[in-house]
């Protein structure tokens, strides 16, 4: 990337905007309590980036559809309900998001999460309207398979040209898929990604924080 803010940004949800952690470790411990399961896990922070079903997985060892069925509706009851108010963006996260939006970026989202949670968050904190168009996996049917094919379909939709596109996020399946479609990627480092994994991964830019993105965003975006 050049010491420019390509004039497309394309945004992770979770770990890139918004430490979910916290209300995701919550329902997913409420889940496996009230499914009487164990939790194979201390902490889930490795875990985050995929769909919930597969987090759920991972963190009780567990491989049967029907107990994953159970573990997914415990999982969805809870945190619609009260897991999601422990979400909370990043520092500077929508100070920035305003910022780009005013100079005339054109900002979108791609997320596993539930598309309706998604939009609860961004309205709660006065950001949605940043967004020119959010993809989720449910945001059709049947469900998106993976990030690669979101992000394909926004471009394709949107009219987006990769040469002036850019993903933002945490975790190497925001890296791999970006890499897929063939635009280029910024690391939020403060997010559920290692070195290690991110390593094997091109990427333009790896930023601490949201207030790094004010060096490109002093320089004029170029436009489609």
């Amino acid at each position: 990337m050049n010491s420019y803010l390509p004039h497309c940004i394309l945004f992770d949800f979770d770990g890139t905007l918004v430490d979910s952690l916290p209300g995701i470790e919550f329902s997913v411990r409420e889940a496996f309590k009230s499914c009487k399961l164990p939790l194979r896990t201390e902490t889930l922070r490795k875990l985050i980036g995929p769909p919930i079903r597969t987090i759920l997985s991972r963190a009780g060892d567990i491989a049967d559809e029907n107990c994953l069925d159970r573990l997914e509706r415990a999982f969805r009851t809870s945190y619609d309900h009260d897991g999601w108010r422990k979400s909370a963006f990043f520092p500077e996260a929508c100070r920035v998001l305003r910022l780009m939006y005013h100079a005339g970026c054109r900002l979108f989202i791609v997320s596993n999460k539930p598309r309706h949670i998604c939009l609860r968050i961004l309205e709660t904190e006065g950001v949605l309207h940043c967004f020119e168009t959010i993809v989720t996996r449910d945001s059709r049917s049947p469900y998106y398979c993976g990030k690669e094919e979101m992000i394909e379909g926004l471009l394709v939709k949107s009219a987006i040209g990769r040469e002036h596109s850019v993903m933002v996020g945490d975790t190497t399946d925001d890296a791999q898929a970006a890499a897929a479609v063939g635009i280029e990627f910024v690391w939020m480092t403060h997010g559920y990604g290692s070195a290690i994994e991110m390593s094997s991964f091109p990427t333009a830019h790896s930023f601490d924080n949201f207030s790094q993105f004010s060096r490109l965003l002093a320089k004029e975006p170029v436009c489609d």
